[in-house]
């Protein structure tokens, strides 16, 4: 593993010399690493439908399964887990005494297709993904017919109105919040390609600019997202900001750091197709990596712009 140092400005994210440190390996596709405020990591194995627990004393232990294909996750600084899932094509919070809540289950009367990845608001409110066909498939969750002729980005306000920002996206994935909750970053997997949308006040959505495309445009076969033959193995999916604003974002080769103003700073280079990412660990300062059967831990100098620290 190497990092390639595109910008200088770089080095104040990551040291050059940076490399990972593997924490587990065998899974059958791990997704969604959500640091819990307790002092250990949460992440999914949706293949082996599953979510794990990781910490330093015991090492990669089961948390919770079945999982019904849980996909993205994120734990609240209550210690709420709010997590995306297949199986019901639901966004819901699991609380720690055990109990539900469904948070987003259909849109227009009908179904989600099957919520990927999300993330939260310092309000408690949430913005999630909604590609179809993933969970919609045995691999993935529970074989059905699509309800929604579309694939969307949505949030649910804390109050609980679910609102639609953007419809026309081939399949979204990774979304993520700038540190002062004023743009909100998504991806797509298929368009290889990051967006912005402009957030006013009281969560109304503004003007929607394409800030960065990693690579020519792939398509979907059978269910699975196959990138243009000329590109590197990787494509846009897990994605989170920096406490300065960068986003950091899977793609080809590994992870891409990139300025709010779309400049690719430097590439943390992975051995297996990196699927997502999130900070935690020691000071907030490391980054977890789920990718595709093992998980990574490496160190970085920055914090996530949600942390817990």
């Amino acid at each position: 593993m190497s990092v390639e140092i595109h910008s200088t400005s770089a080095l104040d994210l990551i040291s050059g010399e940076a490399a990972l440190t593997e924490l587990g390996n065998g899974f059958g596709f791990v997704e969604g690493p959500a640091w819990h405020p307790d002092g250990y990591l949460l992440f999914t194995d949706i293949a082996g439908n599953a979510i794990l627990r990781w910490d330093e004393a015991g090492g990669v232990k089961d948390w919770l399964r079945p999982s019904s294909h849980a996909n993205g996750l994120v734990v609240r600084r209550d210690g709420v887990l709010v997590l995306c899932e297949h199986d019901r094509s639901v966004v819901r919070c699991l609380h720690p005494d055990g109990s539900e809540e469904i948070l987003a289950s259909h849109f227009e009367g009908c179904e989600l297709n099957s919520p990927n990845d999300l993330a939260v608001s310092s309000d408690g409110s949430v913005l999630f993904t909604d590609p179809h066909p993933a969970g919609r498939t045995t691999a993935w969750g529970v074989e059905r017919p699509q309800e929604l002729d579309f694939n969307g980005v949505f949030h649910v306000s804390s109050g609980g109105e679910l609102t639609l920002l953007a419809r026309d996206p081939t399949f979204p994935n990774g979304v993520c919040l700038s540190p002062d909750e004023s743009v909100v970053y998504f991806n797509d997997s298929v368009e290889m390609s990051i967006d912005a949308i402009e957030v006013g006040p009281g969560w109304t959505f503004g003007e929607r600019t394409r800030l960065v495309v990693q690579g020519p445009s792939g398509r979907i076969e059978g269910g699975n997202i196959v990138p243009d033959s000329d590109t590197e193995v990787g494509f846009p999916d897990g994605m989170r900001c920096d406490e300065h604003g960068n986003i950091w974002c899977t793609g080809p080769g590994g992870i891409w750091i990139v300025s709010s103003s779309g400049d690719h700073l430097a590439t943390i280079r992975t051995p297996e197709f990196a699927a997502n990412l999130a900070w935690g660990g020691d000071q907030g300062r490391q980054l977890f990596v789920t990718a595709s059967t093992r998980l990574f831990r490496l160190d970085t100098l920055v914090r996530g712009a949600y942390s817990h620290f």
